[in-house]
């Protein structure tokens, strides 16, 4: 699987690769950090204009809009670009496995599930990583480069509800929070990857018997047929089961977290010690922050279907690399 980073042909995309990605990912975060400055801003203008009237002028008003286009736009070319390269380099791990596969496809055939290992799991193995691997850079990144800033934001911020005086609260607010919903739904959802590699296993299985049912009219045959398939039915019933219970919490989970920041802020905000454009800013700092820390718990289900995939092509490898080295002794 990991051949891509061994296999120096692969390391002009691998390595090199991996770094346009970084520098990339980085300038990205920094532009959502000028972003986040421009709310600070633009809200406390806005309060201004709305509270004194013609304190502030059109022209004024409107520039702080086209600078807020001039950086979304340079943001948006650069994710764009971002997403562009990186489904380039994971199919390219994609390929470096492929082609470890088909240069051993004479061993590697005499393997179940040979075929769909090398084409369905690959392609999902390549997907998910591109969808994950992305989105824990990103909140690495965002994460190094918010959290002082909610760090700093949060010295104005000394008193929590209930609790007292407390220093840079909010930045204690989202990490606990954060590790708590991590650990809740880790939990939680502790059972789930088992229970995806058996979905896969079963309908691996079913589909093996309706593949050979194409080529001999002895098999698929109903009871036969019909046991694997109820098979399948019982375990995706089981799945949904646990789903049921794990999404509950997961979404109980999110919606709560909404009203944190402000919870966290309203002995603040009732006296008056803070504008309109400094609840903006860091909220939405906390957000960065804690949606940071919060990677494992967003990518929970993703991350299940991803071991899953990787159970099934570390056994196939194993297997695989057992076949070679048979044949390594006999000769």
């Amino acid at each position: 699987m990991f051949k891509f980073f061994t296999n120096k042909n692969w390391f002009p995309w691998s390595i090199g690769g991996s770094l346009l990605i970084l520098i990339s990912t980085w300038y990205q975060v920094q532009l959502d950090v000028m972003i986040n400055e421009w709310f600070g801003e633009f809200y406390d203008t806005l309060q201004k204009a709305l509270t004194t009237p013609n304190s502030v002028s059109e022209k004024e008003f409107i520039g702080y809009l086209f600078t807020f286009a001039k950086v979304a736009g340079a943001w948006i070319l650069i994710a764009v670009f971002t997403g562009f390269f990186t489904s380039h380099w994971v199919f390219r791990w994609r390929t470096a496995m492929a082609n470890y596969y088909h240069e051993q496809w004479l061993k590697a055939r005499l393997t179940e599930g040979a075929s769909q290992r090398v084409q369905e799991d690959t392609l999902k193995f390549a997907r998910i990583m591109e969808g994950l691997g992305t989105g824990l850079l990103d909140s690495i990144m965002t994460l190094i480069a918010f959290t002082p800033i909610l760090w700093g934001l949060s010295k104005q911020i000394d008193v929590l509800p209930w609790i007292g005086e407390v220093d840079h609260a909010l930045v204690w607010v989202a990490i606990l929070s954060a590790l708590g919903g991590t650990i809740i739904l880790a939990l939680v959802g502790i059972k789930l990857p088992g229970i995806e590699y058996d979905i896969q296993k079963e309908e691996a299985s079913y589909r093996k018997e309706l593949v050979l049912g194409e080529e001999s009219p002895i098999r698929a045959a109903p009871p036969t047929i019909g046991q694997l398939y109820n098979r399948v039915r019982g375990i995706h019933f089981k799945s949904y089961f646990h789903y049921l219970y794990f999404n509950t919490v997961k979404w109980s989970y999110f919606q709560g977290m909404v009203i944190v920041p402000y919870l966290a802020l309203a002995p603040t905000i009732v006296t008056g010690a803070i504008t309109l454009g400094f609840v903006q800013q860091i909220t939405r700092a906390f957000g960065r922050v804690e949606g940071s820390l919060q990677y494992l718990v967003k990518s929970w289900s993703t991350i299940v279907e991803l071991i899953s995939v990787w159970k099934r092509l570390r056994e196939f490898e194993y297997k695989l690399n057992s076949k070679i080295n048979d044949a390594s002794v006999k000769v």
